[in-house]
């Protein structure tokens, strides 16, 4: 998924300083892949945000197309997203969250990048 160019803007962007982000809900707004809802008492309104990092906003698509290529485990999130009635472009900024919260756990737990415990095969329905 992340190539040696995009995997080095993702961690130049981010910063060596761990404390930086305490939670992975930090890293998506600074990355502007997690959605703005703004409710009122009679409507809901999602929207995308508009201040952001834009150098690591714009490695989002890139991200979730290389991996879509070459992680199973991505291409059945994003086709899940997709038949759910996602566009294209929600279904990958969907996918670009779910990476930066793996990438955030990844780094604060010292843990390597495991596919199978990120994206778990899905539950077969007994019979």
């Amino acid at each position: 998924g992340l190539g040696m160019l995009t995997g080095a803007r993702v961690l130049a962007e981010i910063g060596d300083d761990r404390s930086r982000f305490t939670q992975a809900r930090g890293l998506k707004a600074f990355a502007g892949s997690a959605p703005i809802t703004r409710a009122s008492g009679k409507k809901t309104v999602v929207l995308h945000r508009h201040i952001k990092n834009r150098r690591l906003a714009a490695v989002g698509p890139i991200w979730a197309l290389a991996s879509l290529r070459a992680s199973p485990g991505a291409r059945r999130h994003f086709d899940t997203r997709r038949a759910a009635g996602d566009w294209n472009h929600q279904a990958q900024r969907h996918l670009f969250n779910k990476f930066l919260g793996q990438l955030h756990h990844c780094l604060h737990t010292s843990q390597h990048y495991d596919e199978h415990v990120a994206f778990p095969p899905p539950l077969q329905l007994a019979a």
